[in-house]
């Protein structure tokens, strides 16, 4: 996988991983503003199997918000995800706050480069694959990077988190 060049597509989730030197691929497709799912436009729109694509989802686990990353195929179980962090209740972040955290706009939420770092799971699935596909920080576009280098660059933790 090629590293893009710097000074490429420029986005904070980009400028991050330029910065910490790790390859990566970026993918760009045009975005049909009335897609039910982001995520799901994308695995389309790119040809790669969903189950490789994953969606930044921001929850608040006992009053503190944290970062899923889940294949867009499947949903983000709350549940597992306090666990997974220690916590004991979830819920859906509210989006303008996942918006003011993450510095980026709903449906191109990237786990990377974020304004205000979270703690972040990612559902082990990831595992599975070589690469795999994360927003880029913008809708239509996409960074495909192996799944270890996502967790090192934003300290996360792999864990059951995903569901069917």
């Amino acid at each position: 996988m090629a590293k893009k060049a710097k000074g490429g597509q420029g986005t904070p989730a980009t400028v991050a991983l330029d910065r910490a030197e790790v390859a990566y691929s970026v993918h760009a497709y045009a975005h049909d503003p009335s897609a039910e799912s982001y995520g799901g436009e994308a695995a389309e729109a790119l040809g790669v199997a969903p189950d490789r694509v994953f969606k930044t989802l921001v929850a608040e686990v006992d009053g503190a918000l944290v970062v899923g990353v889940v294949p867009v195929a499947g949903q983000l179980d709350l549940k597992a995800l306090a666990s997974a962090v220690g916590g004991k209740r979830a819920s859906m972040a509210d989006p303008a706050a996942a918006e003011r955290s993450s510095g980026y706009v709903r449906g191109g939420i990237s786990p990377l480069g974020q304004r205000k770092p979270l703690r972040t799971v990612v559902d082990s699935t990831a595992l599975d694959h070589p690469t795999v596909f994360v927003s880029a920080g913008r809708r239509g576009l996409e960074v495909e990077l192996p799944a270890q280098a996502l967790a090192d660059l934003t300290g996360a933790l792999f864990a059951p988190i995903g569901r069917g």
